[in-house]
């Protein structure tokens, strides 16, 4: 699409300096001749510049959202939060990539209700993290799932925010 935007210009600027130069003396036809020339090189280095700018913002974007290796739920909720879906999508792109990379899924919940029923919502947290890497590109056979339901707090405290932090699923390398 810059590429397009590009042309178009080009193409403006050389219609515009050919209906100059059939006004102007010779030495007017080459002065704007060379601005359009420095005028497609400047536009050439600022187009480079702002690509490069814009490929470093994005691998600075891949970097963040592939050290976010945890990922929080609600009370009694096995379904991800949407806001987790673009970090998500990085970690399926990079396991999709490196198709030897492995990791572990590790649910979690908190300690309210029992052992047995916190173990299976600790892996249905996991199981649906699970299928949304692989519906955006990673290979079943990457991801493996554990489920430690109340068995591993990541606060041991009983209020609200203890339990907010042990509702979760862990991205752990294998």
């Amino acid at each position: 699409m810059k590429i397009t935007q590009f042309t178009k210009l080009a193409l403006v600027i050389f219609a515009l300096s050919g209906f100059v130069a059939c006004s102007s003396t010779g030495e007017d036809a080459a002065a704007s001749e060379s601005q359009t020339q420095s005028s497609s090189s400047s536009s050439g280095n600022s187009q480079s510049a702002a690509e490069a700018a814009a490929a470093a913002a994005e691998e600075r974007m891949r970097r963040s959202a592939l050290a976010t290796r945890i990922f929080y739920f609600d009370f009694d909720v096995s379904e991800f939060r949407g806001s987790d879906r673009d970090v998500l999508n990085y970690h399926a792109r990079e396991l999709a990539a490196n198709p030897s990379k492995r990791i572990r899924l590790e649910g979690h919940a908190d300690e309210r209700g029992t052992r047995e029923y916190n173990l299976a919502l600790g892996e249905r947290r996991a199981n649906g993290i699970l299928n949304y890497l692989i519906v955006n590109g990673a290979a079943r056979n990457q991801i493996e799932i554990v489920s430690y339901g109340e068995e591993r707090p990541a606060d041991r405290a009983t209020s609200d925010a203890a339990y907010q932090r042990n509702r979760r699923v862990e991205i752990a390398d294998m």
